[in-house]
C-alpha cells in the first residue's frame, strides 16, 4: 500500500510540475507579447497630427494582435494541461471543430469585415481624417473600426461602408497633391510669346513668399498639351501641400489672366471683331 501511494505521489508530483511549467510558460509568452505590442505603440508616437492618427490605428492593431495571441496561448495551455489532469481532449476538440464550422458559416460576412479591416489598419491604407475615394464615394474618413469605415461626403452625409466591400482606395491625403492647369489661346496667337509669359508668371509665383509654403514643386510649364478647334492648349503642372491644390490653382489662374491681359494675349473664345467697308448711308 505504501509502495502504491509513493508511486501515485511521484506521478502526481511529476504531473503537477508539468502543469506548473505549462502555466508558467504561457504566462511568460503573454508578457512578452504584451511588451512587443507596447513597443509598437511607442515607436508610432509623435506630436504631429497625422502621426497621432496613425498611433491610434497602431493601438488598434496592437490590441487585436495581443487579444488573438493571448487567446491562442491560453487555448494551447488548456489543451496541454487537460491530458495531464486525466481528461481526454479528443472529444472536446471534435466538438470545438464542429462549433467553429457552424459559427464560421453563420458569420462569414462579419469575419470578412474584420479580416479586411485588420489589413486596412495594419497596412495603413488610410486613417481617420484622411480624404479618400472609395466605392464611388469621395469623403473624409470620420470613423474607422475593424468592421466598418464611415465617410463624410461633400453633401454632408455620413456614408457607412462595411470593410468587406472596400476595394480600390485612392488616398488624397498622403504626402502631396497635384493639379494641372490648362490654358487655351487662339490658334493665330504666337505660341512662343504665350509660353514665355507663362514662364514669367510661374517664376514669380514660385518666388512669392506668401505662396511658397503651399508649393512642393512648380509651377512648371509643360508646353503645348494639344491642338483643337478652339485653339492651342498649354499646360502647367504644380505639386502642392496636402489639400492646397484648389487654392493654388485658383491663384495661378488669376495671375495668368492678369499676365495675359498685360501682355495683350487673348485667351480662347475672346475674339477681336473688325468691321470693314462703308457704313450705312445717311437717309438725310
Amino acid at each position: 500500500m505504501a509502495e502504491w501511494y509513493a508511486r501515485w505521489a511521484e506521478i502526481a508530483g511529476a504531473r503537477a510540475l508539468r502543469v506548473l511549467a505549462i502555466l508558467l510558460l504561457a504566462y511568460l509568452v503573454t508578457r512578452v507579447l504584451k511588451a512587443l505590442t507596447k513597443r509598437l505603440i511607442q515607436v508610432s508616437k509623435s506630436a504631429a497630427r497625422a502621426a497621432q492618427m496613425r498611433e491610434h490605428q497602431t493601438r488598434k492593431v496592437a490590441g487585436v494582435l495581443y487579444s488573438l495571441g493571448s487567446a491562442l496561448v491560453v487555448a494551447a495551455a488548456i489543451g496541454a494541461v487537460l491530458p495531464e489532469l486525466g481528461f481526454h481532449v479528443e472529444s472536446l476538440l471534435a466538438a470545438a471543430g464542429v462549433a467553429g464550422i457552424i459559427v464560421g458559416v453563420g458569420a462569414q460576412s462579419l469575419i470578412k469585415d474584420i479580416v479586411n479591416g485588420f489589413f486596412i489598419v495594419f497596412e495603413d491604407q488610410y486613417v481617420a481624417g484622411d480624404l479618400i475615394q472609395l466605392n464611388g464615394e469621395t469623403g473624409r474618413v470620420e470613423h474607422l473600426t475593424l468592421r466598418r469605415t464611415v465617410l463624410r461626403n461633400p453633401s454632408g452625409a455620413a456614408v457607412t461602408i462595411p470593410n468587406s466591400l472596400v476595394g480600390q482606395v485612392a488616398n488624397l491625403s498622403r504626402d502631396w497633391s497635384q493639379v494641372f492647369v490648362d490654358i487655351v489661346v487662339p490658334s493665330d496667337e504666337t505660341v512662343g510669346r504665350a509660353l514665355a509669359t507663362l514662364e514669367k508668371i510661374a517664376g514669380d509665383f514660385r518666388s512669392d513668399a506668401d505662396w511658397s509654403a503651399a508649393l512642393v514643386d512648380g509651377p512648371r510649364v509643360l508646353g503645348v498639351e494639344s491642338l483643337s478647334l478652339d485653339g492651342t492648349v498649354l499646360r502647367l503642372q504644380v505639386r502642392t501641400a496636402l489639400n492646397r491644390k484648389d487654392d493654388v490653382a485658383r491663384e495661378l489662374r488669376r495671375r495668368i489672366k492678369l499676365g495675359f491681359e498685360q501682355s495683350h494675349i487673348l485667351l480662347s473664345h475672346m475674339h477681336k471683331v473688325a468691321l470693314q467697308g462703308e457704313g450705312p448711308s445717311n437717309p438725310a
